[in-house]
């Protein structure tokens, strides 16, 4: 019976893991058809072709350029500081209209994502200045400087020294799977300013802006087999970053990385990188019977993680950081993803074909090469289901 009990009082605290559901308003469908004639012009153009996973592999600096002089780059980002002023919801339905499409955004990705919001929460006004309206203009790029060898969705466990010294700080260390680094102008990287504690790991890490052509950095590729390269190793010998790159609070970069986190892990590119694959597979499937409920569950389960990654972009929208919420959509929709993959090597007898050039096969085969890493990257599924798990009092 307490065994019953104790589970009762944990399915009561699920709802509460997702914040409230968000509703589009009206004025948005506007953009969004902007936003979608745009899109079809370029198509038109034969400017890009429709891939998946675009937001790591997608790199086209001038399609990053025409989104910002569009303004539809830096959204969020106040006026004063080069952006747009507009919504969390605007912004959610520009980036799920141009994943939908396939369409090429990881030059801008990651500095639109999460750190021009970072920089307007933690940022100093010299911080703000030197690289927000760049963001918004589509002109700097980003990079994440968390994961280390032995240290990827475990953070605490970094090993990456900051020593101070006359001025500011040295960094000695190595980040690893620093997607778009050779591309890249900055990144903020997590390191130990202060010695690790074993009663509080969390303790003494901090953030620095980290200027990738710095002296002492190097830059070193990872391809993956296809040979494409996006990942990197970014190694630190003794760089100088000046007191004015600290980014927020000397050992305060544990809650900010998490604040971050937020954002990296609820967005729909958490279950979106498929949906040029998924769009095509239905589209192979026109005429065809006996897949209407693999079809209709999969087409559901999307819908659902939409309200979910939508709710929790509604938080965000009101300054707030769910990190728990954000650690269940990035869970389930990995998971979906990958989902989408075997059903479209399972009910469509078109086999990958890694020499297409566009279409259901190239797209399939795009998919089955990134798939292993759509649950790894942003925190493995085991580690983000023990963020809920202690975010709910479960250990």
């Amino acid at each position: 019976m307490a065994q019953d009990g104790a589970v009762t009082s944990t399915l009561n605290r699920l709802p509460a893991l997702v914040p409230p559901p968000t509703e589009l308003p009206p004025r948005v469908a506007a953009l969004r058809a902007q936003v979608r004639e745009f899109l079809a012009e370029e198509r038109a153009a034969g400017a890009w072709t429709p891939r998946a996973d675009v937001w790591l592999s997608g790199w086209d600096e001038r399609f990053t350029k025409e989104l910002g002089r569009r303004g539809w780059l830096g959204m969020t980002i106040p006026v004063e500081y080069g952006g747009h002023g507009a919504t969390a919801l605007d912004r959610y339905v520009v980036t799920e209209e141009l994943l939908a499409a396939g369409a090429p955004v990881a030059a801008h990705w990651v500095a639109d994502r999460q750190i021009g919001p970072t920089l307007l929460r933690f940022g100093t006004e010299e911080q703000r200045q030197r690289y927000l309206p760049r963001i918004a203009a589509g002109e700097c790029y980003f990079g994440i400087g968390m994961s280390e060898p032995d240290a990827g969705s475990d953070l605490a466990a970094v090993r990456t020294k900051a020593v101070q010294v006359d001025g500011g700080w040295e960094l000695t260390g190595t980040k690893v799977w620093t997607s778009g680094a050779h591309h890249a102008h900055a990144f903020f990287a997590l390191a130990r300013s202060a010695p690790r504690e074993e009663e509080n790991r969390h303790a003494g890490l901090s953030q620095f802006i980290v200027d990738l052509d710095s002296p002492g950095v190097q830059i070193r590729p990872i391809p993956l087999l296809t040979g494409a390269h996006h990942f990197n190793e970014v190694v630190f010998d003794r760089v100088f970053i000046p007191d004015s790159q600290v980014l927020g609070e000397l050992g305060g970069g544990w809650a900010q990385v998490t604040g971050e986190l937020a954002f990296e892990r609820s967005g729909p590119e958490r279950f979106l990188s498929t949906f040029p694959l998924l769009t095509a597979m239905l589209g192979e499937l026109a005429g065809t019977s006996g897949t209407e409920r693999e079809v209709g569950r999969i087409v559901a389960r999307l819908w659902t993680l939409r309200r979910m990654s939508l709710a929790v972009a509604g938080s965000l929208e009101s300054g707030e950081a769910p990190e728990l919420a954000a650690a269940v959509v990035k869970d389930l929709g990995t998971r979906f993803e990958n989902e989408i993959v075997d059903a479209a090597r399972t009910l469509v007898a078109v086999p990958p074909d890694p020499g297409a050039e566009s279409g259901f096969a190239r797209l399939l085969a795009d998919a089955v090469l990134h798939a292993p890493g759509f649950t790894l990257r942003g925190g493995t599924n085991e580690v983000l289901r023990g963020i809920v798990a202690r975010g709910m009092g479960l250990r």
